[in-house]
């Protein structure tokens, strides 16, 4: 109910939430009886890839973040409640758990027994009298999601880390941050202010920077103290020492592993997974190290694609990305304006503003 509402803007403005008492459960605890049942069980968060998405970029819930700003707790709870049978349209990370959802399809026809799938847990901290208005509309929209964490204007980082979290989303920049400093991968959604680009139904699509996001700021320090020039000397004389790992790294991972139960099954041509670098680094004077260093990780992206500084947006417009993650807001704006959705992962001396 704070923060920046989705929407591309730079502000780091958050609104205020009176602390109410949490309530985390599953969708089933509150569903209508009369709710037709999925008949399929969300696997053990131990064993799955938990993403943890806010409410706010799921749906588009800016009509209802106005009145809470605008008339505060009391008013806001009651339109709700009001509303509750009126669905909330789709938000930036709508397509992205569809696409989640599709991919757990394919691997319980593939492994029927596993529970090495995505397991999406919704994280809001709404009051738990909007509950029945998220899960009519989970339902109303066929989304499979049984876990619910609404912690009342609590702090979210413990519930994160409970669920063993292996990406929370949000429109929260302050969330965001909070939760990387508490060593999860986190990042601020954007929807684009024209609106966004078709994106693929069937096959997941991710695109990642490289510095301070798959990997360390280390790179990115030198270029913003020395110049370019220094940096090209600095990635030559260290392109046999691996890079650091980046707030990402562990996300890509774990795309990585349930992209390898597809090459299993002979499926690497047709695999429902498919992730993207897409750095403003070059390839012939500092995309070695880069690539190195991932296959130091045992880890690949099915794409590259070495920019030499040119903008990423129209690049990523023919993508279509579900998601693109950047560690610079400037790259992050570009990309939404050509229709991406794009996340920022607020780490690194980048965040660090510009001495005058």
């Amino acid at each position: 109910m704070s923060g920046n509402n989705g929407r591309l803007v730079t502000s780091q403005g958050q609104g205020t939430t009176p602390t109410v008492g949490a309530s985390c459960y599953g969708n089933e605890s509150l569903v209508n009886p009369s709710t037709p049942s999925k008949h399929l069980k969300s696997p053990k968060p131990q064993n799955a890839i938990t993403i943890a998405v806010s409410s706010r970029v799921l749906f588009n819930m800016d009509q209802e973040q106005q009145i809470y700003e605008r008339d505060g707790m009391e008013v806001y709870v009651r339109y709700q409640t009001e509303h509750e049978t009126e669905p909330f349209s789709p938000g930036p990370a709508f397509p992205f758990v569809k696409a989640l959802e599709a991919v757990n399809t394919r691997l319980r026809q593939l492994y029927p027994e596993s529970e090495e799938l995505f397991d999406v847990v919704l994280m809001t901290n709404n009051h738990a009298h909007v509950g029945l208005r998220l899960i009519n509309t989970i339902n109303h929209h066929q989304l499979f999601i049984e876990r619910f964490c609404m912690t009342g204007g609590n702090s979210l980082v413990g519930y994160l880390k409970a669920y063993h979290t292996d990406l929370y989303l949000s429109a929260d920049p302050t969330k965001v941050r909070v939760a990387l400093e508490q060593g999860i991968a986190a990042a601020t959604m954007f929807n684009p202010p024209e609106g966004r680009t078709e994106v693929s139904e069937t096959q997941l699509r991710v695109a990642f920077d490289g510095d301070a996001v798959l990997f360390s700021d280390e790179s990115e320090r030198v270029f913003k103290a020395h110049g370019l020039d220094k940096f090209f000397e600095h990635e030559k004389a260290h392109e046999d020492t691996l890079l650091g790992h980046g707030p990402l790294k562990g996300f890509l991972g774990s795309l990585g592993k349930l992209q390898k139960k597809f090459y299993d099954k002979g499926q690497r041509m047709d695999c429902p997974i498919r992730t993207y670098l897409v750095t403003s680094r070059s390839a012939a004077s500092s995309g070695t190290r880069a690539l190195k260093t991932l296959r130091s990780w045992g880890l690949e992206t099915d794409e590259a694609l070495f920019l030499a500084g040119a903008p990423k947006g129209p690049m990523l417009e023919k993508i279509r990305p579900h998601i693109f993650f950047d560690d610079q807001m400037f790259h992050v704006e570009g990309a939404a304006q050509l229709g991406t959705v794009a996340a920022h992962v607020p780490y690194g001396v980048a965040q660090t503003p510009a001495q005058n």
